[in-house]
This record gives structure tokens, sequence and C-alpha cells, in this order.
């Protein structure tokens, strides 16, 4: 397993600042490798190896060349035979990594915590955009959007290109444990990439992100829902929209080093 950094943020509609989010995310994990991680029954850190494989290098200049070197620099990792857990960055990031992992496993179910669906309508494929991705992914084929399932979502797009969303409202309604339950009987045992936009958790939990949007999740409903995730066939995931100049608390990015964590553990649950 390879954990990578991807400090770009040039695709936000709002605030910049999420390219300082993979090094905020690696100082709060500080903390992460002295103890088991909890309630999981078993260390990821210790049972796997497990790299550090650093931020990818890009020209900051050339944003149009962006895309395809992230996409690049994924498939040489998966070809190696190993799976990547990433660091962002905004959203916009999670487009070349679907289409590596795309190319390897074919059409993904994607299990996505965000405030927003990302799924607004731009069909000119060379645009960067954070809110557009969803989009693109679906159209070009890389998810199949009747298998995959957006959670927290808080903002309104009435094209939701036959994702199955379980809103916020949703969430604090019915509790995780029978979100969670539904989630996993969405995705089934299909290859699944989890996306965690930090922004689907309520601001008053992570203040320091691009868009921030009232009345979203709590740490403990989403711990509760990674958790109870085990058993997906997960492929590999991210977590994003860090935005350590909002925070001056750290708090975000050390959210963000706990959602980084679960997707270790998701990812060697099956695999132990």
């Amino acid at each position: 397993m390879a954990v990578t950094g991807v400090p770009f943020d040039q695709a936000v509609t709002n605030r910049s600042g999420t390219r300082l989010g993979p090094r905020a995310i690696r100082e709060a994990s500080l903390l992460q490798p002295c103890d088991a991680p909890y309630g999981w029954g078993y260390d990821v850190l210790s049972e796997f190896a497990i790299a550090d494989y650093g931020d990818l290098a890009f020209d900051y200049a050339n944003v149009p060349a962006f895309p395809a070197t992230l996409e690049a620099h994924a498939k040489g990792i998966l070809e190696q035979g190993a799976a990547m857990v990433t660091l962002g960055g905004d959203h916009s990031i999670t487009l070349p990594l679907l289409k590596a992992h795309a190319a390897k496993y074919g059409p993904l179910s994607v299990i996505q915590f965000d405030a927003h669906t990302d799924t607004w309508a731009d069909d000119d494929f060379d645009r960067i955009d954070h809110g557009t991705f969803m989009y693109k992914a679906v159209k070009l084929g890389l998810v199949d959007p009747t298998r995959s399932v957006q959670i927290g979502i808080r903002t309104d797009n009435p094209d939701t290109l036959g994702f199955h969303i379980l809103d916020a409202r949703a969430v604090h309604g019915q509790g995780p444990e029978a979100i969670v339950a539904q989630a996993k009987a969405i995705v089934g045992d299909h290859p699944v990439y989890l996306s965690f936009d930090i922004d689907a958790l309520d601001p008053a939990f992570a203040p320091g992100t691009g868009t921030p949007v009232w009345g979203g999740l709590t740490s403990h409903q989403a711990a509760v829902m990674l958790r109870g995730l085990a058993g997906i066939d997960l492929k590999g995931g991210d977590v994003v929209e860090v935005s350590p100049p909002f925070d001056t608390t750290g708090a975000t990015a050390i959210a963000g080093a706990h959602v980084a964590t679960e997707l270790l553990c998701l990812w060697g649950w099956t695999r132990r």
C-alpha cells in the first residue's frame, strides 16, 4: 500500500489552500502509528507493508498537464501490484485517480462522502473543476452510478446521474448504522473506490475546507460509517479538501488523518 500526497488546489470554486493538505494530514497523523486503530481488532500498520510514497511532482504553472501527470503517477503505483490512498488536494484530483483505477479494475462503484454531489454538467473535458469531476467520471464510463452512493449531501443539484444519495438529513434521521447498511447493499461485491471530501463533516468538526456547508456529519457518524463499511472490496481511496489556512486548531487535518487511517483499515480488512 502506498500513501501519496497531491498538493494541488487550482480547480476550486471558493477558497484555496488545499495544496497544503497533504503536509497537514501527515503532521496530524503522527499519533496514528502509536496504537492499533480503535475498534478494528487488528493493526493495519503492523500487519501490512505501507509506505509513504511522498507527494506527486508536477509543474504548478502547467495546469492543463496536471491530470495526465497524476494519472500516470497512479498507474505506476497500481502496475506494481500496490494499492494507494491519496491525500489531497482539491477534489478534482479524484478524476485522474478514477481513470487509473478503472483502467485496472473496470468501471467502479464509488462511495463518496461529501456535502456536494460534484455532478454539475460540464462537457468540456479539458476543464479541471472540483465540482464537475464526478459528472465526467460517469460520462467516461469510469463509474457505475447505479452501484454507487453519495453520503452526507446537503446542496441541491437536480441531476443525480443515477447515484444513490443518502443525504445528511438521512444520516441524522436514520442513524449511521442504517445508512452504512444501505451503502453496503448498494455497492455489493463490486470493486469500490472511496472518496472522502472533508466537507462531508459539519464545519463545527472540519472548518478548514474551501466550501463548508452547515448541517453536516459529525465525526462520530463518519467514524461509525467508515468502520461499518468493513468487508467492501475497496481498491483505493482518497481524502481531499483539507485546507489548513482556515483552521488554526488543526482539527480538520486531524479528521483527515483519521479518515486516511480508516481507509487503510478498510483496504486491509479483506486481505488479512
